[in-house]
């Protein structure tokens, strides 16, 4: 019933409200209690959902912009000031407020029942709101989440009592006086408005000064607090904790004693327990506790209809043997409690990989170490970018920055990120998970869409996985004996960094004919293929390559036939080693550069690889190769278009071999000695450790080694992937590098070299099967 006159709400009548922001879980609830009180409510969000909206519709608001005739703008505090209609709320003259001060506002003439902390709240006050209906109590509530059994998020209720979340993050806790305060945790958080842990406690201090009623807390708030101090407050503090086995009392207070009257050994708790996990425990002890302070006895059914709460250990899915859950939980001592119990439920054969998004930069900068040490509780990670909610990127708060906090604490934990990169994330967790896994994505964000949108790729991955073993099958019935065809082959043992993750099909085939089948029924399958030869000069991502892998390792690429005029007919398999050694024994010169390389002939056409002031196309007279349609052609060396690493005519095509002459004869002893001066001087100016090569060009006129010694980067370390200290264009492979490891460092190399230098470096080296504006 809408009132018979407008409440006074900050000294003035209000009948219609407009919510800006209304899509979230602070601000949605809220709208749904004024609709249901009586109020004229409207709401905009940019990001709404089809759920939040429907609920809004049915409790009676308006989706839409700032209306006429509106009393009042309540806006969440990630509105800024610039935005467009707080700028025209403001203009009109409309009084313009936050979340928090409009719920304090509303909640005066109740007893609200607060509930507080850095988190847990939302699950406490469920469970509460869940055992007081079950009893019958009509207290009005507003949660700050969905209940998974689609019941509204708010009710005005009819009695004196209302339950509500108390925001911490934005100081709107100053605005409450509650009758009864149920304080869940006291661990820091948002350093963004309390610079100091103090700062934080104190804010909780003061709430539970203000309460008129009852302070309940934690075990942990009481150590924090001293709150069970009788002299520290003229109300009751009181003390609840729990016991392993779930039978002690719930609630102490100084000098005496409030038993929970369960009409059983804790059977509300332990049911509880079985269906949302044992760190729930503590939450459904504070609930029943609050809930006989207002006056409702627990009993054994008291949290029997509890429906769990959306994004808190939700269930996304589960089939094959394979459990993907969803949870908010954004501080790292939730995300510690989190894992501990899922790695309790895995068990000992299951494996706990978690996908986790940052929620705040400043959360993030502040909270990294902790982030990282939580985190290695799982088996496998995965990190997002940072939520921003609002906030501007601030320095040490980023992903990257958890990212090498776990490489510094524990090298051996796979953990992977790419900036930008959730495609390819998806392509990764869909090929590693398997029967008896655990899949965890954990944020406060918008990590449930990642969630859902991953696995409708995992169901697409699975689909996949089965025209490759079809592809794969049918390879190895047609392809010619010696040749080779593998699943899921690993790639990283095929280079010479020694990153990255698997093939979806790896084939080596004998014969021109085994290629050509390869390539045409790859395009007739809408299956991409990619060519590999000794893996130098590229970087496997650690999430594999989504495609026909094909490698020209068989014998029968590595000819090599000297012909009676001088010239070298070589098949495109041949390493580069190799073939100086040939030449040099058949008194050759001109190949010698060619000893350092570790490549093939295949590769460094494509490159037109160099070293020592040489090139390949110095030697090369004709190439003979495969375009992608399968047809074979021979180009003379002036018919084709070569340029520093690049040769565009096997951009889209595939060198089966050439003819190479060189103009100069010398005596074997003579090539010998210049090839051990190149060897020597490689040794000395090039690191040993594992790498791909240079990994920048060279700008123009310049070196790129010198502008990244130039700019302190020397020794610079992500994970076991590290600037050489023998020559700064080398990222070495320290012993467990991973690809993510090599692109972070590359980033961070580049954007240094652009602070201090004014010069964009460009990456050399190939990003196998990806293109770099992907990941730059």
């Amino acid at each position: 019933m809408r009132p018979a006159a407008p409440p006074l709400l900050f000294g003035r009548r209000v009948r219609s409200v407009h919510c800006v922001g209304v899509g979230g879980m602070g601000m949605a609830p809220l709208a749904i209690y004024l609709a249901q009180a009586g109020f004229t409510v409207s709401g905009e969000d940019d990001a709404l959902t089809d759920e939040v909206r429907d609920l809004l519709v049915r409790a009676g608001a308006g989706i839409g912009p700032l209306p006429g005739g509106c009393d009042l703008v309540v806006h969440s505090s990630a509105i800024p000031k610039a935005h467009p209609v707080y700028q025209a709320a403001a203009s009109r003259g409309l009084p313009l407020v936050r979340r928090g001060e409009l719920l304090a506002e509303i909640a005066r003439g109740r007893k609200l029942v607060a509930v507080c902390g850095a988190h847990g709240k939302t699950t406490t006050t469920a469970m509460l709101v869940t055992a007081l209906r079950q009893a019958n109590f009509p207290a009005g509530y507003i949660l700050g989440g969905l209940f998974n059994d689609g019941e509204m998020p708010a009710r005005a209720g009819s009695n004196e009592w209302i339950v509500a979340e108390v925001d911490e993050s934005d100081g709107t806790i100053d605005c409450f006086s509650p009758e009864i305060t149920v304080a869940v945790n006291l661990d820091w958080d948002h350093p963004d408005h309390y610079r100091r842990a103090a700062d934080f406690e104190a804010a909780f201090a003061a709430l539970f000064a203000r309460t008129t009623g009852a302070v309940l807390v934690s075990d942990a708030c009481a150590r924090s607090l001293r709150v069970a101090d009788p002299a520290a407050s003229p109300v009751p503090r009181l003390v609840f904790g729990r016991t392993g086995d779930f039978s002690g009392e719930a609630v102490a207070a100084a000098g005496e004693r409030m038993t929970l009257q369960l009409g059983g050994r804790f059977a509300p708790i332990k049911a509880v327990v079985r269906a949302h996990g044992e760190f729930n425990a503590a939450n459904a002890l504070a609930a029943l506790a609050a809930g006989q302070l207002m006056g409702v006895p627990a009993n054994a059914t008291a949290l029997a209809g509890y429906p769990g709460v959306r994004r808190r250990q939700a269930e996304l899915f589960a089939g094959d043997g394979l459990a993907v859950i969803e949870d908010y939980a954004h501080h790292p001592t939730e995300i510690r409690a989190l894992l501990s119990s899922l790695r309790r439920r895995a068990g000992d054969g299951g494996r706990l990989i978690v996908v986790f998004q940052p929620h705040r930069y400043s959360r993030t900068a502040q909270f990294k170490a902790e982030f990282a040490a939580a985190l290695a509780l799982a088996d496998r990670v995965h990190l997002l970018d940072v939520y921003a909610a609002g906030e501007t990127p601030i320095a040490g708060g980023t992903t990257a920055d958890i990212y090498a906090a776990m490489k510094e604490r524990t090298a051996a934990l796979p953990v992977s990120y790419l900036p930008g990169g959730e495609k390819e994330l998806f392509r990764a967790l869909s090929r590693e998970a398997r029967r008896g896994d655990w899949v965890a994505f954990v944020g406060a964000g918008d990590v449930d869409r990642h969630a859902r949108a991953w696995i409708a790729e995992l169901v697409e991955a699975r689909r996949q996985a089965g025209r490759w073993d079809e592809f794969a099958a049918e390879a190895k019935a047609r392809l010619t004996a010696g040749a080779k065809v593998r699943r899921e082959e690993p790639l990283a043992p095929k280079t010479t960094l020694r990153v990255g993750g698997s093939a979806r099909l790896y084939a080596e085939p004998a014969s021109v004919d085994d290629l050509r089948w390869l390539l045409r029924t790859a395009a007739a399958r809408g299956l991409p293929h990619f060519m590999l030869g000794r893996g130098s000069n590229l970087i496997i991502p650690d999430e594999g390559v989504d495609g026909l892998v094909v490698s020209l390792a068989h014998p029968a690429w590595a000819r090599c036939e000297p012909q009676p005029d001088g010239r070298l007919r070589v098949g495109a398999g041949l390493r580069l080693k190799n073939l100086c050694g040939i030449a040099a024994a058949a008194g050759l010169a001109g190949f010698e550069f060619l000893e350092g390389i570790p490549g093939s002939v295949g590769g460094a056409l494509r490159m037109n690889a160099g070293a020592m002031g040489g090139w390949m196309f110095d030697v090369v007279e004709e190439v003979e190769i495969m375009r992608e349609d399968g047809d074979v052609k021979t180009l003379r060396r002036a018919e084709m278009h070569v340029e520093y690493r690049h040769c565009a005519e096997l951009h889209h095509a595939i060198a089966l071999g050439a003819v190479l002459r060189t103009p100069t004869q010398a005596d074997t002893a003579a090539i010998g000695r210049q090839i051990d001066v190149y060897r020597s001087k490689r040794h000395e100016t090039q690191p040993r450790e594992p790498s791909a090569g240079c990994i920048f060009k060279n700008p123009p006129g310049g070196s790129a080694g010198r502008l990244i010694d130039a700019s302190g980067l020397k020794g610079e370390r992500v994970g076991d992937a590290a600037v050489s200290q023998v020559h700064a264009n080398f990222i070495v492979n320290c012993g467990r590098a991973t690809s993510t490891d090599v692109l972070e460092l590359i980033r961070r190399v580049r954007a240094q070299v652009r602070r201090s230098q004014g010069i964009t470096l460009e990456p050399e080296v190939l990003l196998y099967g990806r293109k770099w504006e992907e990941v730059l």
